[in-house]
């Protein structure tokens, strides 16, 4: 049995977004539904008639980097990305809200870097007017994924660095004796 570093009573509790989380787990299971289903029906064809199916593959590499997306956006809501806890759990509450804060910025900072660039692939992918190999239609319908769902977790990312700075702000406020601020 692991050792949990924090007793229950000291765990911070769970953050609780505005935006439900519901929208990254359901898209997430959809995207998972659907991976198992190609998977399964490609499977199925090639023992039943010994031939697969070209194109499942090719679509299942983009669902799977969507789900993957997708996750990482619930992820980071929830601040369940991966860090490294060991030091953000130890220390006082004060230090642990400011490498939250960190984190969430280094976060905030990556997908929006990741998002510019993902962009440029895109524009790139349709400029030149490439096409997947399997299917032959154009591989920005894969790629634009990537753009749009690091926008969705950068602005996930921004909310958890707007109330973490808040709260901050709360704490130094009732530290130095002042009224709360808003």
């Amino acid at each position: 049995m692991a050792h949990d570093p924090l007793p229950d009573l000291e765990r911070p509790e769970e953050p609780r977004p505005r935006v439900p989380l519901a929208v990254e787990d359901v898209f997430a299971a959809l995207c998972m539904a659907l991976l198992a289903l190609i998977t399964f029906a490609n499977a199925v064809l090639r023992y039943a008639t010994n031939q697969s199916i070209a194109w499942t593959e090719e679509i299942s590499i983009a669902v799977m980097v969507i789900m993957t997306l997708a996750a990482a956006g619930a992820a980071v809501a929830r601040e369940r990305h991966i860090r490294i806890d060991y030091f953000i759990e130890r220390g006082s509450a004060t230090r642990r809200r400011w490498l939250s804060i960190i984190s969430a910025a280094a976060v905030l900072a990556f997908f929006i870097a990741l998002a510019i660039l993902g962009t440029r692939i895109v524009w790139d992918e349709y400029r030149f007017e490439e096409t997947s190999p399997g299917i032959g239609v154009p591989k920005w319908w894969y790629s634009i994924w990537l753009p749009l769902l690091s926008v969705a977790i950068a602005l996930r990312a921004g909310g958890v660095l707007l109330r973490k700075w808040r709260e901050a702000g709360r704490e130094g406020a009732r530290e130095r004796g002042e009224e709360s601020i808003r």
